[in-house]
């Protein structure tokens, strides 16, 4: 059926795109903005019709040119692929909706064409990650990726951005390096790329070969670490969120991150099992790491004093969260991290838009300085403070209900620690995030007037968007979690 094509049509267009944009580099950004908002819609009608096709007839494998898996490469479009895919997409199209207006008074504008070439190649390598279901080309796709992340941080023309972008390259490719050498040694072991034909050679002689297998994912796991910002393997973050142009700080921290997290899953559940996965005591070590890492990234959030290098160490504690479910390797563990994905993705993007519409309009990014801010922009900061306190777990938000999981899951596994530590992070979060709310109403003078936010409707369009679907599976999370348990069902 030529549907089962639409994965490749998926690719093929944002990448052909991407050549389109940088080919024609002087192409007037009036009419760059309409090639761009047609094909993603293109490119979103596709992947919900490949999103309704999966969850109807099930899982399929695409081989190209018919070669056999072993020898040729092949994507596997399976449920929990797809509902990545769509939060990717979905995500991706209101932040770069957002961002044909906010990037004007981000960078110049003879960058604009290039920027979005680096957005769209972005896009293709993320879902190129979660869709291969070969190891070399999800190695290709990944590192696809890191450059095109790694560009959209230096290509804002300044000393800040130039160290951080650096920064991010040096380690980011020591991860690349990490994940290449785990490769290596599975491939030594088992003969195989294929992640099917893997793990049916694996299951067989991991006992003869337990060393390798445990440096393997070592190796793996510390790489995947590294560019998902895992604790302490973060700090490339703070600086490259902090300094890059807001719709790229919102999709490293809402969606790339996310990206690297599933093909970790992928990795230890798909490829490995969690029989090996278990015995080699792999998730022990990711829920200590995950554990420390959700307070220590709120430790130095409390420090900052710029509102997007704070909401960059918060990312840090939050992914720390997505981390503790996926070292519960449990199916209910597995939910929770991916619920929390979409439910951080969609929180996190609200917080660095509205931080963004901020510095769009005041120029003022030094939290100290945002008292009263409210009555200059209130829809701004009625999104951003919706966003906070679900970051802080209050009840109506996608947040809460992310907490809730997250602590009904470690009392089930019998782990109770792991629910103070939950609680501790809340209690950090707020320690950070209610006196930003608390200064920007309360803190005014008596004859301040409430007038309209100045921003235009094509960056608040997509933050109220974002926000009011953080609160819709805050109130209803059964409109994914119903998608959630049959997608991570392929994964045991």
């Amino acid at each position: 059926m030529a549907n089962e094509h639409f994965p490749i049509y998926i690719l093929a267009i944002l990448l052909v795109n991407a050549a389109i944009f940088s080919a024609f580099a002087k192409m007037s950004f009036y009419y760059l903005k309409i090639l761009i908002v047609v094909n993603l819609t293109i490119v979103w009608t596709l992947a919900a019709m490949l999103f309704n096709k999966v969850l109807k007839e099930g899982s399929f494998r695409y081989n190209f040119g018919d070669w056999h898996q072993v020898l040729g490469v092949q994507l596997y479009i399976d449920e929990l692929a797809v509902f990545m895919m769509m939060f990717i997409l979905t995500l991706a199209c209101l932040i770069i909706v957002y961002s044909l207006k906010d990037i004007e008074h981000e960078i110049e504008p003879k960058q604009f064409s290039r920027y979005y070439t680096l957005v769209f190649v972005m896009l293709f390598s993320m879902l190129g990650l979660t869709f291969s279901n070969d190891m070399f080309n999800m190695f290709i796709f990944m590192e696809i990726l890191s450059i095109a992340s790694c560009s959209i941080i230096s290509i804002k023309n300044s000393k800040g951005n130039m160290l951080a972008s650096f920064r991010y390259l040096i380690l980011n490719t020591l991860g690349s390096l990490s994940v290449l050498m785990g490769i290596a040694l599975i491939y030594m072991v088992t003969g195989q790329l294929n992640m099917v034909e893997i793990h049916r050679e694996i299951s067989v002689v991991w006992q003869h070969y337990s060393t390798n297998i445990m440096m393997a994912l070592g190796f793996i796991i510390i790489g995947f670490s590294t560019k998902a910002a895992i604790f302490p393997l973060h700090v490339w973050l703070p600086d490259a969120h902090s300094v890059a142009p807001t719709p790229s700080s919102a999709l490293l921290s809402g969606i790339v991150v996310k990206a690297y997290i599933f093909a970790i899953i992928k990795l230890l559940f798909r490829v490995m099992g969690v029989p090996i996965v278990s015995e080699l005591g792999i998730p022990t070590v990711i829920t200590y790491l995950a554990a420390l890492g959700t307070i220590m990234g709120s430790i130095f959030a409390i420090a900052q004093k710029d509102i997007k290098r704070m909401l960059a160490y918060s990312s840090v504690a939050q992914i720390g969260y997505i981390f503790l479910g996926v070292g519960l390797a449990t199916k209910a563990g597995l939910e929770f991290a991916m619920f929390h994905i979409v439910s951080h993705g969609l929180i996190k993007t609200a917080l660095f838009l509205s931080a963004g519409a901020i510095i769009y309009q005041t120029e003022k990014r030094d939290i100290r300085k945002l008292d009263g801010i409210a009555y200059e922009m209130p829809v701004t900061m009625m999104v951003f403070s919706i966003a906070a306190l679900g970051m802080i777990g209050i009840p109506g938000t996608s947040g809460f209900m992310s907490k809730i999981f997250l602590g009904m899951v470690v009392l089930q596994e019998g782990k109770a620690f792991y629910l103070f530590i939950i609680i501790l992070s809340s209690f950090l979060n707020a320690f950070y995030y209610i006196p930003i709310i608390t200064s920007a109403f309360m803190k005014s003078d008596d004859d301040a007037k409430v007038l309209n936010d100045k921003i235009p409707k094509r960056m608040k369009i997509p933050m109220i968007i974002v926000i009011l679907l953080s609160i819709a599976i805050g109130f209803y999370p059964q409109i994914i979690t119903v998608i959630i348990e049959i997608a991570v069902k392929s994964l045991f």
